[in-house]
């Protein structure tokens, strides 16, 4: 499978999300990821899993998902390829 970003790190810390991915550092305050995230337990925040092609973050616990590309402003669907063209 092919890689699609590279993770370093990722953590989460007193409602923020901390990652490093293909080289730059993000820091994201999790209310503004997802309010199912913001507002689950620490427990529930610290029990993620990063897909292994590096899409992005799972919390199986809460069932929330986070794009890496969301993070980084990549754009993806129709709106993108008109700014494209």
């Amino acid at each position: 499978m092919k890689e699609h970003h590279s993770i370093e790190a990722v953590r989460v810390e007193g409602g923020i999300l901390y990652l490093s991915v293909d080289g730059q550092h993000l820091e994201r305050p999790l209310a503004g990821l997802s309010l199912r995230l913001a507002r689950a337990t620490e427990a529930d925040q610290q029990h993620f899993e990063v897909s292994p092609s590096g899409y992005g973050i799972h919390w199986p616990t809460i069932d929330e998902d986070i794009s890496i590309d969301g993070l980084l402003g990549i754009a993806h669907g129709l709106d993108a390829r008109r700014k494209s063209a």
